[in-house]
């Protein structure tokens, strides 16, 4: 998993329900249909991600009229998507992860699975570089504390030095 320095935060799941302009009248077996922008703006996402998401096979939008209509389905995956995504997953293991769930759910399960143990993997990892960077703080502070102890001792046998009246140069 790679970090990155700026991330978005995790998406909220999809709740907002509506329907692409003119696409109204249940034209689809599942009522439910959005526009690329309305799915763009809910997500906070480009139209050219969708459609990239698109183009790599992770969502399927029907075409109506020429135009994209994306079912609940659809909507779905690019939460999850964009989840995946927030938690550094790569697109080849969303697309795992979705392909697990079937076409009707009959691989949630083996889904489920899959996530928990992938989770489980990624706190293990987590909490490894979690003692690392406490073991790094720890030398660190202690380099630390040397140097000032050395800085003190210094300044003190430096000050005994001087001759009074004389200003040292920097």
């Amino acid at each position: 998993m790679k970090a990155k320095s700026a991330r978005r935060a995790v998406p909220p799941a999809p709740t907002a329900r509506g329907t692409a302009p003119g696409l109204a009248g249940g034209i689809a077996s599942e009522a439910e249909l959005y526009g690329i922008t309305e799915l763009a703006r809910e997500y906070g996402i480009s139209l050219r991600a969708i459609r990239f998401y698109e183009h790599k096979g992770l969502l399927a939008p029907r075409r109506i009229n020429g135009g994209r209509a994306y079912t609940r389905r659809d909507k779905v995956r690019l939460g999850l998507i964009l989840r995946g995504k927030a938690v550094g997953m790569s697109l080849a293991e969303i697309e795992h992860i979705l392909s697990l769930y079937g076409e009707h759910g009959e691989g949630h399960a083996r889904q489920l699975d899959y996530l928990v143990s992938r989770i489980d993997e990624t706190i293990a990892e987590l909490t490894a570089r979690k003692r690392h960077l406490e073991d790094m703080i720890a030398e660190l502070a202690a380099a630390k504390a040397q140097f000032r102890r050395a800085l003190t001792g210094r300044r003190r046998t430096g000050q005994a030095r001087r001759k009074p009246g004389r200003i040292r140069a920097a």
